[in-house]
């Protein structure tokens, strides 16, 4: 009887070994293979695909020393991802071939029947050992195609913020786009504005292309913030870099063109002024004018009322806040003025120029000359002309407007380009009763030889060689609208419209969509899924290929 056993059970192992060994082995290093990677890709799932913050690998917020936003995806959070599912992924696989082996233990050799299918057995052990290395090979080539798929993404995203940047670049170069502080103490020329997120309020300092993001900012909030002007970047509210103050809106998409008037005491600077910010906002169809500060508009009509009683009140001594205009012209552009008209005092001495340190930032100037300043028109004014001065209640300047301007232009020359000026405005004020006394025959004709012949020959000589453009104007009352619009229009830059104007679209606040706070930025999301789609198409077109080539090796 034992013989007969001894010779069944030789014939068992040697059908086993032969027969089934083979094929038990394939196919459980197939299914091994196959359930490693079944464990890998559902766990880079667990991680990947929910749309939550607190998950598997949960999103790091912005940190506190920094902006408010989240970095970029591909920048930190895709590498905590890769070690997440990593981390996780190999101990499932590592615990699921040691059950594999342990129930195929119990059901083939855990009794008698042990004796008969031990090579089963043996085979099915060997395949879930022998697994590893083309598992290791194959989680290489996983991993290898995760980092292909990041790397790519990280090269699109860096051409793509290198772009925009560039595109910026040329956009604020071409427009010439100058963005300046209107405010005193501060007055800083500013080269990106803080701009605030308009769902919570916190303040980004660094909205442009970079590791937050190309083409939006992810807030704190959730909410998500253009990175550029051409994205939509000047519809939320701006602040100066500097000193916290709110901005003109539009600042960065269009020119901010500061205006210094410049003259000596009682030279007629705040009366011009209101009549040529009158002007912009009588003017009609062709220009619209707004006034960017609701401060700025009070205080414009309180100035106007003044103007109609003849009683203005002189400038405060303080240095100014720039009025601020938000100018458009349908068929040539659009401008952010600021018209700084400061007190005449602060142009009598070196010192308070240079406290006005918004003459650094322009490339237009203004600068009114009180004719009656002129010691030339003083020493030549007749009984008639002191008694129609006094009627009039003027009173004779001492500051001589030809020590003001040098003294502005000394200080102009400190700067980079040397104070060049492209368009210099010489506005001749109080003209109404300069006309009436005896030194004023052929002011009107010809401003600038009237001026030359009344002792400022070399300035004018001065501005005609500085190579600006220069134009000069008489200002009276009643004023000449037309006249101090040209004027005006000119010296920013600008053309009065002719004919009928485009229709332009109002500009809305940027009202961003927001997200739960338990949810990532929608482009954690997107990338994370988008990632995980591309690795399993990646590696099992990889796979593939290398398993036929490794087939096509072997049979060959």
């Amino acid at each position: 009887m034992w013989f007969f056993a001894v010779v069944v059970w030789i014939v068992a192992m040697w059908l086993g070994f032969v027969f089934a060994f083979p094929v038990v082995f394939a196919l459980t290093l197939v299914a091994t293979i196959l359930a490693a990677v079944g464990v890998y890709f559902r766990q880079a799932g667990r991680v990947l695909l929910p749309d939550l913050a607190d998950g598997w690998s949960p999103v790091e917020p912005p940190r506190q020393d920094r902006d408010p936003a989240y970095r970029h995806y591909l920048v930190t959070q895709v590498w905590r991802d890769w070690w997440t599912i990593t981390r996780t992924a190999l101990p499932q696989i590592a615990a699921t071939a040691a059950d594999a082996i342990r129930a195929a233990t119990r059901a083939l050799i855990g009794d008698v029947q042990g004796f008969f299918l031990f090579p089963i057995w043996l085979a099915v052990c060997a395949g879930v050992l022998l697994a590893a290395p083309p598992l290791a090979a194959l989680g290489l080539l996983i991993i290898g195609v995760y980092a292909l798929t990041v790397v790519a993404g990280m090269l699109a995203w860096l051409a793509c913020v290198t772009v925009l940047r560039a595109v910026e670049q040329v956009f604020t170069l071409v427009r010439r786009i100058l963005q300046a502080c209107p405010y005193p103490g501060c007055y800083a020329k500013i080269t990106l504005p803080v701009y605030a997120c308009p769902a919570c309020g916190e303040r980004h300092r660094a909205l442009t292309p970079n590791l937050n993001g190309a083409v939006r900012h992810a807030c704190r909030c959730g909410a998500r913030l253009p990175t550029t002007i051409m994205l939509g970047r000047h519809r939320l509210q701006a602040h100066c870099p500097e000193c916290d103050r709110l901005l003109p809106g539009r600042i960065g998409r269009v020119r901010v063109e500061p205006v210094p008037f410049v003259g000596g005491p009682d030279a007629g600077k705040t009366t011009f002024m209101a009549l040529a910010v009158d002007a912009l906002l009588t003017s009609g169809p062709g220009v619209r004018t707004e006034f960017v500060d609701e401060g700025d508009e009070l205080t414009f009509h309180q100035l106007k009322r003044q103007l109609a009683t003849g009683n203005m009140i002189k400038t405060g001594t303080q240095l100014p806040k720039a009025v601020m205009l938000d100018v458009t012209l349908p068929r040539e552009g659009s401008r952010i003025l600021y018209l700084f008209d400061p007190s005449g005092e602060h142009y009598t001495g070196a010192s308070a120029v240079e406290a006005m340190s918004y003459l650094a930032h322009g490339e237009a100037l203004l600068i009114l000359v009180d004719p009656f300043a002129l010691p030339a028109v003083q020493d030549s004014l007749v009984s008639a002309d002191r008694n129609l001065l006094a009627a009039n209640g003027l009173a004779l300047a001492r500051e001589d407007p030809a020590d003001t301007v040098h003294r502005v232009r000394n200080e102009l020359a400190g700067r980079a380009d040397g104070g060049r000026q492209r368009r210099i405005a010489v506005v001749v004020s109080k003209a109404d009763l300069l006309r009436q006394t005896t030194n004023g025959e052929g002011a009107a004709a010809d401003p600038a030889s009237w001026l030359a012949t009344m002792g400022m020959g070399n300035l004018t000589r001065a501005l005609t060689a500085s190579g600006a453009k220069v134009r000069y104007f008489l200002s009276g009352l009643p004023p000449d609208p037309a006249g101090i619009l040209a004027l005006l229009t000119w010296l920013i830059g600008l053309r009065p419209a002719t004919g009928a104007p485009k229709p332009m679209r109002p500009q809305h606040p940027w009202r961003p969509g927001t997200r739960p706070s338990d949810r990532p930025p929608i482009s954690y999301t997107v990338a994370r899924r988008l990632i995980f789609t591309v690795t399993i198409i990646l590696s099992l077109g990889a796979g593939t290929l290398l398993g036929y080539l490794g087939w096509t090796a072997w049979s060959g």
